[in-house]
């Protein structure tokens, strides 16, 4: 049992060690992430290309290529590829829409393959070697940017030789359609207006987020393209760029919209492939951050970086721990007190976020709850993914459903995109069970100290499995789009 208490130790100090880390990054952001980087002007406008990679998106693809097509830029240097990988009556939508842009005089290409090798970077290494542009864009299928978007950002590449990429923020189209997707805009907010803008402006290592953003071309070519046995091929190429010498640039007022998921099912797949992806990287470049040019702050911060989703095992296991320790009186009050001093960098992060972008971000914080819970919950689906990566067990590229979701309105119900519940909900019901014995033996054996601290894996896991098994049952039923409320 002293194991135990020594494990409990060790793992928590570890788990604190990312909740501090936030502190430190909101410390950078307040110091160097205010400065914003000015727009250059252009003398002349090079040649781009913009690729949008598709696969099995009918609901939205009609919706990007016609956004592709409104990007304000000179049609002589624009080319527009729709790589194409679709098995289903998407690449028929592709190709009329393609086809209607093509007679407005728009070079616009349908970019398809005959396998799926490599998936998403398979795809874009293949549209690469067609691309004619200097530069080269990436949105995903479910992404709306603006007419404006690429005199926005190409401009900093070419003032910048040395600049690699360019990442944009991405904005919400439907973060109003629930308290849950409102909940993840909370996150990706914090990623890219403190994060993001934290560590470049201290010089440390940033990543492409893999859409919403402009590579240098040469600089994708001289890194050797995208990684096909990366899930993650986003992170992956920018960490190799910037380990070869490229920079990064995070534009944090430049905005490229997007669908959040709307289902937690979905949404699990999506964090499934990100912490899988996150922790393949991790493996493959700490190596070379470790002899890198990098100061020791620096290599610190990206192996904190690329490892953020460790946090997840090391939650569940001091969460299946903690039960043994309370009931034998080997719970140290200390110990829970530095955990739940460490849980205060993530929240004030993401409110400071919110206080940055929007004007009611008091209002916008009320689903800030319901991310605490999520972000606990998704612990036995993250674990489960890291195990995966550590142990080489190789995956497909599961791609994030979309159904053209915008602002209150459309429905995912009865799609066929709409996935199941998935085989872990039966592992997090019974951490819910667990969590809620854990809580029970709290206030047996008087740790009422502890109960807060239980109560989120309560929620957490009871919030995931509930709302999976609810959400599968709605998506069995044929659902009617919502209406925009007066």
């Amino acid at each position: 049992m002293s194991f135990l208490a020594l494990l409990y130790l060790v793992l928590g100090v570890w788990l604190s060690v990312y909740g501090f880390n936030d502190l430190v990054l909101i410390y950078l952001y307040l110091r160097h992430g205010r400065r914003r980087p000015t727009c250059p002007s252009l003398s002349q406008y090079p040649a781009v290309t913009v690729q949008v990679p598709v696969y099995n998106e009918r609901y939205v693809v009609q919706r990007a290529i016609d956004a592709m097509a409104n990007l304000d830029w000179p049609r002589d240097r624009l080319q527009i590829q729709v790589v194409d990988d679709s098995t289903d009556e998407s690449a028929d939508i592709a190709r009329r829409h393609i086809e209607t842009h093509r007679r407005q005089g728009i070079d616009i290409t349908h970019v398809q393959r005959t396998t799926r090798t490599g998936f998403k970077a398979g795809a874009l290494n293949e549209a690469t070697t067609r691309a004619r542009g200097a530069f080269i864009a990436i949105f995903d299928a479910d992404f709306v940017p603006p007419p404006g978007f690429l005199k926005q950002t190409v401009p900093h590449l070419v003032a910048s030789p040395d600049l690699g990429f360019v990442q944009a923020r991405w904005g919400h189209l439907n973060d109003t359609f629930s308290t849950f997707a409102l909940a993840q805009a909370i996150a990706l907010d914090g990623h890219f207006a403190i994060e993001h803008t934290a560590r470049e402006g201290a010089g440390l290592l940033t990543n492409f987020s893999g859409t919403g953003g402009v590579w240098r071309k040469a600089c994708i070519e001289q890194c050797g393209g995208w990684d096909a046995e990366m899930l993650t091929e986003d992170l992956d190429l920018s960490y190799r760029a910037q380990l070869a010498g490229w920079k990064g640039l995070t534009l944090p007022d430049v905005t490229a919209p997007a669908e959040l998921p709307v289902q937690i099912a979905v949404f699990k797949q999506q964090q499934f492939r990100w912490a899988k992806g996150n922790t393949q990287c991790l493996l493959k470049h700490t190596p070379a951050i470790l002899r890198g040019p990098l100061s020791l702050f620096a290599r610190i911060q990206a192996i904190l970086h690329l490892s953020y989703y460790l946090a997840h095992p090391l939650m569940l296991v001091v969460m299946l721990i903690t039960l043994p320790l309370i009931w034998y009186g080997l719970l140290g009050r200390w110990t829970l007190t530095f955990l739940s001093l460490a849980t205060v960098g993530p929240p004030l992060l993401y409110s400071l976020a919110q206080h940055a972008l929007y004007p009611d971000w008091i209002r916008r914080l009320r689903a800030l709850p319901v991310l605490v819970c999520i972000g606990m919950g998704l612990a036995l689906n993250s674990t489960t993914a890291v195990i995966e990566a550590v142990l080489g067990i190789r995956s497909a590229f599961q791609r994030t459903p979309k159904f053209r979701i915008e602002g209150r309105t459309g429905s995912w119900q009865g799609r066929p995109y709409a996935p199941s519940a998935g085989a872990l909900v039966l592992g997090e019901i019974m951490l819910t069970i667990y969590a809620l014995l854990t809580v029970y033996a709290a206030l047996a054996r008087d740790n009422a100290q502890a109960i807060p601290f239980l109560s989120l894996y309560v929620l957490g896991f009871g919030y995931v499995s509930i709302a999976g098994i609810v959400q599968s049952r709605m998506g069995r039923k044929r659902g009617t789009p919502r209406s925009p409320q007066r």
